[in-house]
């Protein structure tokens, strides 16, 4: 019940329809324009899109919106949940663990991997997020750079 993409992507409503329903599949439509168009290209895009997220919840929550070096939507997330007139943001409640793929099929870290995961473990320091770890993954293995100690 609800609202289901069809396989040419239209929504249509079956069934039981809820506000939610609609909201979800309002933020989907609007993503996937967003995505059609390849980034965001100014301050009004990003706004409908979080409008459509976020506009229609009766309590606050602060989210962020991960997007790639060209401005595309990756993700969005909510981080914290609030009250009817106020969320809290505490940073230090948030802690983080990082992972990429190699496809080579060798989980073992390289040097670039244990750059970047340092500069990231720096960056993120600066607004109180802990990284608790860097897990490498192949398609027979995994490595945790914490467990291993490089961290």
């Amino acid at each position: 019940m609800g609202i289901l993409k069809d396989s040419k992507g239209a929504y249509r409503l079956t069934g039981k329809t809820t506000e939610a329903d609609v909201l979800a599949a309002a933020e989907g439509i609007l993503k996937a324009k967003l995505e059609r168009q390849g980034d965001i290209g100014n301050p009004r895009d990003a706004s409908d899109f979080l409008r459509m997220r976020l506009g229609g919840l009766i309590h606050e929550e602060f989210h962020i919106l991960w997007l790639d070096n060209r401005h595309r939507i990756l993700d969005c997330q909510r981080l914290f949940i609030g009250t009817i007139d106020g969320t809290s943001v505490y940073p230090r409640e948030a802690a983080a663990i990082l992972s990429h793929n190699h496809p080579s099929g060798v989980a073992e870290p390289s040097a670039a991997d244990r750059a970047i995961t340092r500069e990231l473990i720096d960056a993120l320091k600066l607004v109180g997020v802990r990284v608790l770890d860097h897990v490498i993954v192949s398609a027979g293995d995994t490595v945790s750079m914490a467990g291993r100690g490089l961290m």
